[in-house]
């Protein structure tokens, strides 16, 4: 009872207090940041933390156990001011593209899903001239349809480029804000615009959430059949001495983890039973073959 109380004691409990608050001070930190989109991410609700980001950022972060993890909640423009101002903040999912990398760093590949297609009514079909496979120039080029696009996100550069070229103020509709698919999903079911882009996973989540998964339809657009690069984003940090880091290490967690089922399975849970098989010899042999 006197060692617990004598001076030689306190000092050295003192030290140890000290230097564990010191360690935890000293602990660098990754702010996630996550759009409100399903089922990328389920922020409330029955499902919420089961969507396909929610899962995998999750096993990532369980692999870095050197960081503390925090999340946010921002839209596509937050995420750009935070890169830009060299905040330490990533993201999971994002798309490469030119405008993007003067500002952040990116890994390896990160998520490969099936690539993004367009949405419209099914009495709209005939209109969009009665194929299931359109080509998205022709679209824009005909001046007989409305798209809507979500401001900042990126489609992928080949869809993104359409876009930009032959996109003007008649045929194309930009939105900024909060829960982005679900809103223009919304203007698509009120008839303000004609077609949206989406992934397919996230288009019949919201047919289905909004009770209109009889009425809504998915487009193959032919531009983004010619190549993979509409199916593979990355992750993305600031670019700074931080970014740079924090890039290496998550790509040493990612060449270990992307060939696990459980890696897999969680995009997986999303789709349409009959894509599975085909999904899964893509990631086999396109996704897991890329390094850098």
């Amino acid at each position: 009872m006197q060692l617990l109380k004598s001076p030689l004691y306190l000092l050295l409990a003192f030290l140890f207090c000290t230097s564990s608050q010191s360690f935890s001070q000293a602990q660098d930190s990754i702010t996630w940041m996550e759009a409100v989109a399903p089922p990328f991410f389920i922020h409330k609700g029955p499902l919420k933390g089961q969507g396909y980001e929610d899962l995998i950022t999750e096993i990532i972060t369980q692999n870095l156990p050197q960081y503390e993890h925090r999340h946010m909640i921002a839209n596509i423009s937050r995420h750009y001011q935070q890169w830009k101002q060299g905040e330490k903040s990533c993201a999971l999912a994002m798309y490469k593209t030119p405008e993007r990398e003067e500002f952040a760093y990116f890994s390896i590949p990160s998520v490969f899903t099936l690539p993004i297609v367009l949405i419209i009514t099914k009495d709209s079909f005939e209109r969009f001239g009665g194929d299931k496979n359109v080509s998205l120039q022709n679209v824009l080029e005909s001046d007989s349809y409305i798209v809507g696009r979500s401001k900042n996100r990126s489609y992928g550069i080949v869809f993104d480029e359409l876009l930009n070229t032959y996109g003007n103020d008649q045929n194309i509709y930009s939105f900024e804000g909060g829960e982005l698919s679900l809103n223009l999903f919304k203007m698509l079911m009120a008839g303000r615009i004609d077609a949206l882009p989406a992934l397919p996973e996230e288009a019949m989540y919201l047919a289905e959430t909004l009770g209109f998964k009889e009425q809504i339809m998915t487009l193959s657009v032919v531009e983004n059949q010619q190549n993979n690069d509409a199916s593979i984003t990355y992750v993305a940090c600031s670019k700074n001495d931080w970014g740079k880091r924090v890039i290496d290490d998550i790509n040493t967690v990612l060449v270990e983890l992307r060939p696990a089922t459980a890696y897999r399975a969680a995009y997986e849970r999303w789709l349409d039973p009959s894509s599975i098989n085909d999904y899964r010899q893509l990631y086999q042999d396109v996704f897991l073959t890329i390094t850098k």
